[in-house]
């Protein structure tokens, strides 16, 4: 499931905006049409829609129309459209909220950070282009589930809820395979090896799992 799906026909608008939410480390899919909104939505899914109104074809109130016959996904659109009864028309039709373009982007950043610590903060942990379920103990990396172990799901947990601390050797060992494990600490190694090649560019050269020599590793 991606973070945040555009529909969005005006090229430098939709630009701009899904470079400014993927710096803020969210997974952006663009829609330059109503149709290929829907498309995206029923094959990707995602956890808010930011929606113009006026798209060639479909438009953004039969989009949202639509989106809200099958869910109940946040749905903000953003519209040059002020008129009243196009305001009342958009919440009427299912829109969580209706922005006025030219909008602030900070004002509009707020709203989606406060949107997502308040929906999906409790059981999603985002590190970066990395999100963590924790309610169904997956990960996913820009948006692509990755296909992890029970253990290197646990101990990539670990590290991305400690991010930017350096975490020993034998607490990570102990913390994920118990102080009573027959397991060796060698396995630790194994399981690090294993993350870096599923979430670094360059495993030989890890940009996020660091190693702490003479300690232990550090998530950033």
């Amino acid at each position: 499931m991606i973070d945040i799906l555009i529909t969005e026909d005006n090229t430098e608008i939709s630009g701009v905006l899904s470079d400014l939410l993927r710096a803020e480390g969210y997974t952006v899919t663009v829609a330059d049409s109503g149709e290929k909104a829907v498309s995206a939505f029923e094959k990707y899914g995602a956890k808010l829609v930011l929606l113009d109104i006026m798209l060639p074809n479909m438009d953004g109130f039969a989009v949202c129309d639509k989106l809200r016959k099958h869910s109940d996904v946040p749905i903000f659109i953003l519209s040059a459209r002020i008129d009243k009864n196009d305001k009342l028309n958009g919440l009427l039709t299912g829109a969580d909220d209706y922005i006025e373009k030219p909008f602030d982007i900070d004002l509009l950043l707020a709203k989606i950070s406060g949107l997502f610590k308040r929906r999906y903060s409790i059981d999603e942990l985002r590190c970066g282009e990395l999100t963590l379920n924790r309610a169904e103990h997956t990960a996913s990396l820009s948006g692509t589930r990755l296909d992890l172990t029970a253990k290197e799901y646990e101990l990539l947990l670990l590290l991305c809820e400690n991010a930017g601390k350096t975490l020993a050797k034998e607490y990570l060992f102990s913390y994920i395979w118990g102080s009573d494990s027959e397991s060796e600490l060698q396995t630790l190694t194994v399981h690090i090896k294993r993350l870096r090649e599923k979430i670094e560019r360059d495993p030989k050269k890890p940009e996020h799992i660091l190693t702490v020599w003479g300690v232990g590793y550090k998530f950033v």
